[in-house]
């Protein structure tokens, strides 16, 4: 308890069936209310964003005969930031005979999201992970096949079977463009009306539900209201709070945040993945950082040398001076250990003075021996696409010299609370894919982020909306009506403001002074003091934006300028809460990394007698703490451990 924030009643899931949790989906599915196909066309489903997660969910609830209306800020769908994601995706296939099971991919999400995500939630994304392969091979997505023709298996991070279906280094391209398809199939054929290069600006809620979205033509400049039965927020995640992150630059958390000031809880917004394999910054003129797959953890070998401010050239360091300390210190797992630990290896290497390039941020990722063992030829058909894009950036090759990697800020675990159905706290609106906090806990493993998009849209939501939809078709709303007027006008009030300060510094200044304090103090390792320190800087700042932002131009017209000036906006106030939410949680898991919550060697301390649960946080000036206590029948916390 703390003046930054109080203390609510405890939130539960009650969607979820309790009994044996491998029959639980199948049992929801049964109780569920279902729509007769003939009344679907009667209602409508908005769904904003077209990755894989609202790509997916647009086509199959079309294809089920709803009337879905899709928004994305993008000139098409399929330029949704999941087309950037490289390495793969997981499914519980078994393939390789090795151990693998809906049970084990259970354990190991779980296990591998530090035992802060729902058991219930992480068992289903299990189940139906085997169904997400047999749909995207009939879509005709083409994975990689092995010599006879089977679909090839790779290892991720925090495993220790392979398990992940991938199509080179374009994995998430590929599953894109198998639902965008699908989407274009319905499109032409009526069911899904198409609103590209529009941005959700507010939810409109309507005697406690969610009832539609107010909208910006982002070429026009046009403020319009649509309404629906139910809506769907399918926007992606917030890592671009940092300004430096591996996410496209449009990404952004203002669908989600919108949402969440007229209701729905947010829950775990501390909870952030810190990438470790990723180009390292090479300037200030930096607007964005490049991720390299985990993928190729596979074959790389992360090294530095043994010893501080060694300058030599990597071919020059001899092996015996080398210290492969992934290895070294996680025997078991070695080079594939989940993300948060292999990026806080990293990051204490460098502090150690061991780390390499420009200012000492940097470690290798070594091809060599792989070369060596498989020839180049079997390298390059692997990672081909990814050498090359590193070669582009960073003129190095990497079949050469080893790559230089270090963290950056890549997925956010963190989201809108839902319950089982993925409904929020508003009535009617839906969370999906990155957008919620339900599947990861505090840190994802490796390509899960394709597979829980992938299962929200195609096979849970489609089964858990109909529940909601059954008690529908509701009232029919105006242009008129008293909470679309005051949600429209709320967007038009906000826009004229951001115009009118008309000061002498750029959004994109503010944007990286956020990004700044956010990654120091907020970054892989947080402090109570550091903390503090940055609410108060976050609040300074976000005043001085109010009063000095410039944005040229008008908003009745293409200004690329006002849609960053509202992000950032909205940005400012999700920063504060993240801060809030990484202070009050005084342990550390997953990606929350506490400093004053360690083990004797270093790793990551939980406290499950006062954090073992989910932060769910309600809107307000003084934000409401609201707890969901988490319960393990099947996976019991553990000390956490890869070594």
């Amino acid at each position: 308890m703390s003046d930054l924030w109080k203390l609510g009643d405890d939130i539960a899931d009650t969607a979820a069936p309790d009994g044996p949790v491998e029959t639980r989906w199948e049992r929801r599915q049964f109780s569920a209310k279902l729509v007769n196909p003939a009344n679907r066309r009667k209602l409508t489903v908005i769904v904003v964003g077209t990755g894989l997660a609202g790509g997916s969910a647009a086509a199959t609830l079309a294809e089920a005969g709803y009337r879905v209306r899709s928004y994305c800020y993008q000139d098409s769908p399929r330029r949704a930031h999941s087309i950037a994601a490289q390495g793969g995706i997981n499914a519980a296939k078994n393939y390789r005979n090795d151990g693998d099971s809906v049970y084990r991919l259970f354990y190991d999400t779980v296990k591998g999201g530090d035992f802060r995500a729902r058991e219930s939630n992480v068992y289903r994304l299990a189940q139906v992970s085997v169904n997400i392969i047999d749909q995207c091979v009939a879509q005709g997505v083409p994975f990689a096949r092995e010599y006879g023709g089977l679909l090839d298996n790779r290892s991720f991070g925090g495993t220790q079977v392979s398990r992940t279906f991938y199509a080179r280094g374009q994995t998430g391209q590929q599953l894109l463009l198998g639902a965008y398809q699908a989407m274009e199939r319905q499109i032409a054929a009526g069911a899904i009306e198409m609103h590209a290069r529009h941005e959700m600006l507010e939810l409109i809620v309507v005697d406690g539900r969610a009832r539609g979205i107010v909208v910006r033509d982002l070429v026009t400049g046009e403020i319009t209201c649509d309404f629906a039965d139910a809506v769907v927020l399918a926007s992606g995640g917030y890592g671009n709070v940092f300004f430096l992150s591996t996410n496209a630059k449009g990404c952004n958390v203002t669908a989600s945040w919108r949402a969440h000031r007229k209701g729905a809880l947010f829950a775990n917004p501390c909870y952030t993945q810190i990438h470790p394999t990723c180009i390292p910054e090479s300037g200030t003129h930096q607007s964005k950082l490049t991720l390299m797959s985990e993928s190729l953890r596979n074959d790389g070998r992360v090294w530095v040398p043994q010893r501080a401010d060694d300058k030599r050239a990597p071919g020059d360091i001899p092996e015996d001076e080398r210290d492969y300390y992934l290895e070294r210190i996680y025997p078991s797992f070695g080079n594939l250990v989940p993300r948060d630990i292999a990026s806080r290896a990293a990051k204490n290497v460098c502090d150690e003075g061991r780390g390499v390039g420009p200012g000492g941020l940097g470690v290798y990722l070594d091809f060599a021996d792989a070369i060596a063992r498989l020839g180049r030829p079997a390298v390059a058909a692997k990672y081909g696409n990814l050498f090359e894009m590193y070669q582009r950036i960073t003129g190095e090759d990497p079949y050469e010299v080893p790559m230089r990697i270090y963290p950056a800020v890549h997925y956010t675990m963190g989201g809108l609370w839902v319950d089982y159905d993925l409904q929020s706290t508003v009535p009617g609106l839906f969370v999906i894919g990155e957008a919620n906090f339900s599947d990861h806990g505090a840190n994802r493993l490796g390509a899960s982020a394709l597979m829980q998009g992938l299962a929200d849209g195609y096979f849970v939501l489609p089964n858990t909306i109909s529940n909601y939809l059954a008690s529908g078709p509701f009232e029919p709303l105006s242009a008129d009506h008293e909470a679309v007027v005051a949600a429209r006008t709320a967007v038009e009030d906000r826009l004229s403001r951001l115009l009118a300060v008309d000061g002498d510094r750029t959004v994109d200044s503010f944007h990286r002074e956020l990004g700044h304090i956010m990654w120091e103090y907020c970054g892989m390792e947080r402090t109570e003091e550091g903390l503090t320190k940055a609410i108060g800087l976050i609040r300074g700042l976000r005043d001085e934006f109010w009063s000095r932002v410039k944005v040229p131009g008008t908003g009745e017209q293409l200004n690329q300028n006002l849609e960053k000036a509202g992000r950032v906006a909205d940005f400012f106030e999700l920063a504060e809460l993240m801060c809030i939410d990484a202070l009050h949680r005084r342990e550390s898991a997953g990606g929350h990394f506490r400093a004053e919550s360690q083990a004797d060697d270093g790793e990551a301390l939980r406290h499950d007698d006062e954090f073992g649960y989910v932060a769910a946080w309600e809107h307000g000036e003084t934000p409401t703490l609201h707890k969901e206590n988490l319960e393990f029948e099947y996976v019991h916390p553990s000390t956490r451990s890869y070594k």
